[in-house]
């Protein structure tokens, strides 16, 4: 599966390359180090290079929303420096499936389309939230506060484009959740033996590992009261993952990891959780199948969902579609992308 997953994402972003490649022209932009290059952009005039403009202007609108640009790209030096000083920010990033989740959902009249939300099951009027804390209950009566891509209303949100996999965890790690055996079958789930660790390599597409190292702690409005019970980084399950890196091999872990931490989000806050993801990865889909069997309540199975971008291109504006065309490949099912190019466009 894990060779299997590599080369369903490398080809998607081979493409993605060669639809940005085009995008590009006429935008600021730049392009990282390495062959093939990732192409990032950049905000000019109150437009951005990465952004549908009605999604980007609505972002802008939205201090919530714009404060996703704070995250700094984790591989910037793979990207050229700036001669103006600013920072490279992962929503740059051609490859960033938290940009495409943006892209369209903050378009207008996205969230307020009814399709949409019957499509996902959406209730109420609360409009997404992005980078939504989830405060995890751990049974050491502490939280694990990840972030989750999107809340919306009663609906968690997992988005995915070109990441590799789920990411793998020591079974320390998954099995210190508090409702971990109540929701799932471990016996079920999958679970692979880590080989001996290597120094991971920079690389030009941080999304792959963009959430694995994240920080816990006390929110920053919360009381003293609550604060005793949130995650500090030193016992966080990020932590004791950083820790386990270190092992030599032979150590059992879980496949799946953000799903199955977003399964127990959904269940601790009693909501539904859907993993977006591009049709040209079926590997993702058939990695939250597998999760999905091992969750032992058939009333938590029916909260789980998958849909794909392409599904979802259906029930969006007719220009959305168009940008989501030309900028990634992604089109409503029986119709056709427009032509790329080829590969020979890199060389």
């Amino acid at each position: 599966m894990t060779v299997q997953s590599s080369w369903y994402a490398s080809e998607l972003r081979r493409e993605l390359g060669l639809c940005n490649r085009q995008w590009a022209r006429g935008r600021a932009h730049a392009e990282s180090y390495g062959n093939p290059p990732v192409i990032v952009y950049l905000p000019e005039s109150g437009r951005h290079g990465n952004f549908f403009d009605p999604a980007y202007a609505a972002i802008v609108a939205q201090p919530e929303w714009m404060r996703r640009f704070d995250k700094i790209h984790a591989q910037g030096r793979a990207l050229p420096m700036l001669e103006s000083g600013r920072r490279w920010r992962e929503l740059d990033s051609s490859m960033s499936s938290d940009a495409l989740l943006m892209n369209v959902f903050c378009t207008p009249g996205v969230a307020e389309s009814p399709a949409v939300r019957q499509a996902l099951g959406v209730d109420g009027d609360d409009p997404p939230v992005f980078g939504w804390k989830a405060r995890v209950p751990l049974k050491s009566r502490l939280f694990d506060r990840t972030e989750v891509d999107m809340r919306w209303g009663n609906l968690l949100v997992e988005a995915k484009l070109t990441e590799s996999d789920f990411q793998i965890k020591t079974a320390a790690v998954v099995e210190a959740y508090r409702d971990f055996n109540v929701v799932f079958d471990r016996e079920l789930l999958p679970r692979v033996e880590l080989a001996a660790t290597r120094q991971r390599e920079a690389t030009e597409s941080p999304e792959d590992y963009s959430q694995e190292f994240e920080e816990t702690g006390p929110d920053s409005g919360e009381s003293a009261s609550a604060e005793r019970f949130a995650v500090p980084a030193s016992a966080s399950p990020s932590a004791a993952a950083s820790k386990a890196s270190s092992a030599t091999g032979g150590e059992i872990a879980y496949a799946g990891y953000q799903l199955i931490r977003n399964v127990l989000a959904a269940h601790a806050h009693g909501c539904s959780f859907c993993v977006i993801h591009d049709e040209r990865r079926p590997d993702l889909r058939e990695a939250w199948f597998e999760v999905m069997a091992a969750v032992k309540s058939a009333e938590m199975r029916v909260r789980l969902k998958v849909l794909t971008w392409q599904e979802l291109a259906v029930l969006i504006p007719e220009e959305l579609q168009e940008f989501l065309d030309k900028k990634y490949g992604i089109v409503a099912p029986g119709r056709v992308a427009s032509p790329v190019g080829d590969a020979t466009e890199f060389a």
